[in-house]
């Protein structure tokens, strides 16, 4: 075969250290676009960015040769620093050390993006950590409960 395609789309969630509620909407408005311009910095392809007040969902297009633990680590240290720099540093605005990042299948990307946006609702239902077990078992990830959330 002459050609290499190839299609990767990444489901990645990650919350604020210890689950604070430090993204509220004025925060959200700005923390999007700028976590978007970060991951096309590291060459991937957000195609949404969403989420509550204490966590993050980000469906990327991840392309072959971007390593996602590289891009991530990036992603979350200049995005921690923004935000204290920008809102001050008061807050104590960080990110949890880890993140979960799930493949999507194309025949997927729809429903995952329908998904991001309906956060707001689904967290009337679900909190963050019954969503982010239900993420693991779905996906088979062999897990200890005493380190999922630190």
């Amino acid at each position: 075969m002459p050609h290499t395609f190839f299609v990767l789309h990444m489901h990645v969630v990650f919350s604020t250290k210890h689950r604070r509620p430090l993204i509220g909407p004025d925060l959200q408005v700005r923390l999007w676009p700028y976590l978007g311009s970060l991951a096309r910095d590291k060459k991937l392809t957000p195609l949404i960015i969403g989420g509550t007040d204490n966590h993050i969902h980000m469906l990327m297009g991840l392309p072959a040769l971007t390593l996602l633990p590289h891009a991530m680590r990036k992603i979350k240290a200049c995005s921690s620093k923004w935000v204290n720099d920008t809102f001050g540093r008061r807050t104590g605005f960080a990110w949890q050390e880890g993140y979960g990042a799930f493949a999507i299948a194309a025949s997927q990307v729809d429903r995952t993006i329908r998904y991001i946006r309906g956060q707001a609702a689904h967290h009337r239902r679900v909190t963050f950590e019954e969503e982010y077990i239900a993420f693991l078992k779905r996906n088979n990830v062999d897990y200890d409960p005493a380190f999922v959330f630190g």
